[in-house]
């Protein structure tokens, strides 16, 4: 069993930011592409909540509150005492239970399998839909100039 310690917290905190911000469709497919899916117990079965979302203008200004956006959330020990969490936007509590046992996964010696078949084509995906948004966005874009007067 690997201890959460022995994970650098950048690495953990990429892994489970990617899957409760990706797609439900893309995350579920390669998911359920996983024949070998270990035993668990929940410790927290997925739940619906709501959490405040804060925001600062530039980035720097005081916090003030965007709003509530809704989340799934659970907790899960594997057979061997690894424990797993899940936290993912909206209603789904099967991309939440399937967030926490990658999540445990992930701090066993089945990682580097769960990164190859999950993470890994995953962020691509995530990567991919951020670039065809971003030349959507682009194509749109409007450029202004001023063109010199005469009277000057």
């Amino acid at each position: 069993m690997a201890n959460e310690m022995n994970i650098g917290n950048s690495a953990r905190k990429a892994w489970m930011g990617l899957m409760a911000s990706a797609p439900e469709g893309a995350m579920m497919a390669l998911w359920d592409a996983v024949d070998d899916r270990p035993k668990f117990d929940w410790l927290r079965a997925p739940e619906v909540g709501g959490v405040m979302v804060r925001g600062r203008m530039a980035g720097t200004g005081a916090p003030f509150n965007v709003g509530e956006m809704t989340v799934t959330r659970c907790s899960l020990v594997l057979k061997d005492g690894t424990v797993g969490h899940g936290y993912v936007q909206g209603r789904s509590k099967p991309k939440a239970e399937a967030a926490a046992l990658i999540d445990a996964l992930m701090q066993t010696e089945a990682a580097d399998r769960v990164q190859r078949d999950v993470l890994s084509p995953l962020a691509d995906q995530v990567a991919q839909a951020k670039t065809k948004r971003a030349a959507k966005a682009a194509a749109t874009k409007v450029e202004f100039f001023t063109m010199v007067r005469g009277e000057d």
